[in-house]
């Protein structure tokens, strides 16, 4: 069964439901995508722990806003990219770079980093990781979380023209790293 169809029920949610089975639900069967995308967004593991929990808390709280308008995933990965935006904005984030830049990271890791690192031991997706934010959140949108062009435009706000231009310039990016031009990297 398509994992989409498995949430049609939340269209008929009432105060009886069970939110916290809702809830389990959808740690389960999205919380990998989540995890993935806040850490190819932040490139932290704590900072990609942390905004997960917040993504599933907000998504629990505000399960009756859902109204089916787009997939369950999209959803969650919006919810997961504004947290991004957020938490880039805040003064504790502002902070937590400043002393991560003073001592070492942890080395111990979530089941989830394990896969988030066994994806970033593909070349590929390495490069992808240093390619500036706008262009690395499109292509981890389009060809990890494999989401349509029309699902990211709506997701990051922008036209689908938007979205196109910013896939092909990250091919073009790609490219330029692949030949070992470090020119790939600006802007």
């Amino acid at each position: 069964m398509h994992s989409e169809s498995r949430f049609d029920y939340l269209k008929y949610m009432s105060d009886d439901t069970d939110r916290r089975a809702v809830l389990n639900d959808l740690m389960s069967t999205y919380g990998k995508d989540v995890w993935n995308f806040a850490f190819s967004m932040t490139r932290k593991w704590d900072q990609a722990d942390d905004i997960t929990q917040e993504v599933f808390i907000k998504a629990y709280r505000n399960l009756h806003t859902f109204r089916c308008e787009s997939s369950m995933k999209t959803w969650l990965l919006a919810i997961t990219r504004n947290m991004v935006l957020d938490y880039r904005k805040s003064a504790f984030l502002r902070k937590v770079t400043l002393v991560d830049a003073f001592k070492k990271q942890a080395t111990g890791r979530s089941a989830e980093g394990e896969v988030i690192e066994s994806m970033a031991v593909n070349e590929m997706w390495k490069k992808v990781l240093l390619l500036p934010h706008k262009y690395r959140e499109a292509v981890i949108l389009f060809a990890h979380q494999q989401l349509s062009i029309n699902e990211i435009a709506e997701l990051l706000g922008v036209s689908e023209g938007t979205v196109k231009s910013r896939l092909f310039h990250a091919r073009k990016k790609l490219a330029a790293i692949r030949g070992g031009d470090g020119d790939g990297l600006d802007g």
